[in-house]
């Protein structure tokens, strides 16, 4: 085993966007000095006076110190070559996702950093095994996933490929959880834990309203008032961007060889081609802006019921997939999907107070009245219910 990994290891973060520049804060904050590169000058600059005015809005809230803040930003180097990268013991990319360029990025890295020094993605979509592919070492490369914006949000899924060296694993875990972070392991499969998990809370929303059970509000008013979550999937979707959600689904759907539990809507392709890409365009499944003409939900308790039921049971069989493949743990499972996504509770968890035979008589029900395998109730949720087991018995 190398060395372990400290704050006296300097860290090395490619791609100054939002993401990057956020890892590049958290690593910091804990006392790191920090090297974070991109190809563009300009995105550079960019990166730099956004994160000293993120920053500075810290110390007029009194969240943090004028002190702490100039620790935090003179730790951080934005430089436009990679020398610096030459004593790093970890460096993170997080760049576009895109194979070619994310493997030409690792091929020219090899051969500046310190031979132990632990190389990761921050990709959400791609394969870690297929950007490891470039490496001459790759027992030294995983995946390191943060969610956006990475020095809020709590959850990281580590995923170590098919070639990562154990040690190195647990090397890094260990250093994500000493920033504070709560860490789950997932397996190096499409969407890793969370991005596949959730993929019914939009799917499921959509066919809905497709179907015409319910219009967007009253569907947004039921996931909020009666599913206990922080946002509806409508606004959720608009949030994020339809054209970033839409290419999660998609390449998820393509990952998974088109198995049709992924597959996405027709309804959010269009507005991702007529350029309807929600909040940031000014319209999505809501019209955003001084004029917008928004209808109310209609809020009728035995609608809105349906409505979560037949969501959370998809969510819950998707849950039960995850760990039913081994992807991760019960527990992980549990903690990527409030952590990572903030919903209300673990969906295993949630299983077990409604009652598995219940979730499965919801999806079973929807599998005869579809006849699509999109609604086919996952093997260890009927083998529990056969057992008459809970996930956390």
């Amino acid at each position: 085993m190398s060395h372990q990994l400290s704050e006296d290891d300097v860290i090395g973060v490619i791609g100054a966007g939002t993401m990057g520049t956020g890892i590049a804060q958290v690593a910091s904050t804990y006392g790191h000095t920090v090297f974070i590169y991109d190809a563009y000058a300009e995105q550079l600059e960019d990166a730099e006076e956004g994160l000293r005015s993120i920053l500075q809005r810290q110390v007029e809230k009194e969240r943090m110190t004028q002190q702490e803040v100039d620790g935090i930003l003179d730790r951080i180097n934005f430089v436009e070559d990679l020398t610096g990268f030459g004593e790093c013991g970890l460096v993170i990319e997080a760049v576009i996702e895109d194979l070619d360029i994310k493997q030409d990025v690792f091929k020219r890295l090899e051969g500046i950093v310190p031979k132990d020094c632990i190389l990761a993605t921050n990709t959400s979509s791609l394969s870690i095994a297929s950007i490891s592919a470039a490496l001459k070492k790759p027992d030294r490369f995983l995946g390191i996933h943060f969610f956006n914006p990475a020095p809020l949000m709590p959850l990281v899924e580590i995923v170590p490929g098919i070639t990562t060296n154990n040690d190195n694993t647990k090397m890094a875990r260990q250093l994500i959880d000493d920033w504070g972070k709560t860490t789950v392991l997932a397996k190096d499969t499409p969407g890793f834990i969370v991005n596949r998990v959730a993929r019914p809370f939009y799917s499921e929303a959509i066919r809905q309203l497709e179907e015409g059970i319910a219009n967007v509000p009253t569907i947004d008013w039921a996931m909020k008032e009666i599913g206990g979550f922080r946002m509806g999937p409508f606004e959720l979707m608009d949030f994020i961007g339809h054209d970033v959600n839409y290419k999660v689904t998609e390449t998820v759907f393509k990952e998974f060889f088109y198995d049709p539990r992924f597959k996405p809507s027709f309804t959010q392709k269009r507005m991702v081609e007529a350029g309807y890409l929600g909040k940031k365009t000014g319209r999505g499944f809501y019209e955003y802006g001084d004029h917008a003409d928004n209808p109310e939900p209609i809020k009728d308790e035995k609608l809105g019921k349906k409505i979560v039921d037949r969501i959370v049971a998809m969510l819950i069989n998707e849950a039960c997939d995850a760990v039913f493949l081994n992807v991760a743990t019960i527990e992980d499972v549990d903690l990527a999907m409030t952590k990572g996504v903030n919903y209300p509770k673990g969906l295993l968890k949630w299983a077990d107070e409604i009652g598995l035979a219940k979730v499965l008589d919801r999806i079973s029900a929807l599998q005869t009245e579809y006849r699509e395998d999109r609604y086919r109730p996952n093997p260890l949720l009927k083998r529990m219910v056969r057992n008459d087991e809970t996930f956390y018995g």
